[in-house]
């Protein structure tokens, strides 16, 4: 008996929000071709079925082998009567979800837009395109030529017939082949789970600070890495998503809208700034915002020296329950920190803003736990809703928090 192939065991071990989706992965003779296994295998955790396409040129960067062994299907490396590109992306019922050029050079962006079918990627996509089946195109090459005039009116071009167009990396003086979690956000935001489908959230990330004097302010440890993660799993369930974020040298997918603000104030007036400008389904209180700050602000660097400074601290307006005295039926997630309490402290301790009505969900954890909390790409959370609920999500990356985290928005929204 025939076993499937093992490099198929890892679909679905990170999520299966793309169970059952089939993605036609075509890869054209750009350098970023190497980032391809990689690409791969990501959308396979998900869940995906990839098959993958191959120009002659992405041949001599890297062999037909090696994607056959990271997504255990054969690989098209030419047309044959067979009508691979039919059998992928024509019109009848067994086509793919998705066609996903990564990386796309500006050759084959040209064809495309002009309608040149003469490898196996730009045929494929003529008929995807004309299939109805969602195109994806991610470009790399050098800059210079990713600013060429032509260049830019053929992805003009494309974006006119539905592609979708990832914009590249731009960096020594190269439109390189983005990370590989940017093109599966983009992916996961057309093929996933479509939930919060025109719903807008606004979500608060990273830490805020108390200026002292022009150069010195109190801060707390946050990197923003848990509501960023969070922000990015709505937008890949189909809402959109302001992010306030504080000083953090994280930086959001650019599916996020994003606003930087340094001090609690600032956050807050952002916020309510935000849900005032457009109706708003949600608010994440994902940042850790300064309980207290320096009364006052010196208005020049003070003298150091002294052998002793008394610092006086006047506590923060709650955002959260500023956001729940203006708007009463909005649908609040808080989080809270603790330090060495028991698992039923916890609970207890976060479920007091649910009693008060002041937020829907609880996402609780308690920062002496290892893994857990500030500075680590891992978090373990209790997340706390009415009526005596609790669910326990153990140690996980972030990125899975934020999906249990999600799950949970979605449930209590409906």
């Amino acid at each position: 008996m025939l076993i499937e192939h093992t490099s198929k065991l890892i679909k679905g071990s990170l999520s299966r929000l793309l169970d059952r989706k089939k993605i036609a992965l075509g890869i054209t003779g750009s350098v970023g071709a190497v980032e391809c296994v990689a690409l791969a295998r990501a959308l396979m955790r998900h869940g995906a079925e990839v098959y993958t396409i191959m120009s002659q040129m992405a041949q001599k960067i890297i062999h037909p082998y090696l994607m056959e062994w990271a997504t255990g299907n054969s690989v098209v490396t030419e047309l044959t009567g067979q009508i691979e590109h039919i059998t992928l992306a024509g019109k009848h019922d067994d086509h793919v979800d998705l066609l996903l050029i990564a990386p796309s050079t500006a050759n084959t962006i040209g064809k495309i837009a002009r309608g040149i079918d003469d490898t196996p990627v730009t045929t494929t996509a003529s008929s995807a395109i004309g299939a109805g089946i969602p195109v994806i195109i991610v470009p790399a090459m050098h800059e210079s030529m990713y600013d060429h005039p032509a260049v830019i009116e053929n992805i003009e071009i494309l974006k006119g017939m539905g592609v979708t167009i990832v914009s590249p990396r731009m960096e020594e003086a190269k439109a390189k082949i983005p990370e590989v979690a940017t093109i599966v956000d983009h992916v996961l935001k057309v093929l996933g789970p479509r939930h919060l489908d025109g719903k807008h959230f606004v979500v608060t990330a990273g830490p805020t600070r108390g200026w002292v004097d022009r150069v010195r302010f109190i801060t707390n440890p946050s990197t923003g890495k848990m509501g960023i993660a969070v922000a990015e799993e709505l937008v890949r369930r189909g809402a959109t998503v302001s992010l306030i974020l504080g000083p953090t040298s994280e930086n959001s997918s650019r599916l996020v809208e994003t606003h930087k603000v340094s001090t609690s104030q600032e956050m807050l007036e952002a916020v309510m700034s935000e849900l005032s400008a457009r109706q708003t389904d949600g608010f994440v209180s994902a940042a850790a915002v300064l309980d207290y700050t320096p009364s006052k602000k010196e208005d020049r660097k003070m003298a150091s020296g002294a052998a002793s400074l008394n610092l006086e601290l006047v506590p923060t307006k709650k955002i959260i329950e500023e956001a729940r005295k203006a708007y009463k039926d909005l649908f609040i997630v808080g989080f809270k920190v603790e330090s060495g309490v028991t698992d039923n402290e916890l609970e207890s301790r976060a479920r007091t803003k649910i009693d008060a009505g002041i937020c829907d969900l609880v996402i609780a954890n308690d920062e002496q736990r290892e893994g857990v909390a500030f500075g680590t790409d891992t978090n373990a959370v209790l997340i706390v809703g009415p009526n005596n609920y609790t669910r326990s999500v153990d140690l996980a990356p972030k990125r899975e928090i934020a999906r249990h985290i999600v799950d949970e928005i979605v449930n209590k929204m409906r």
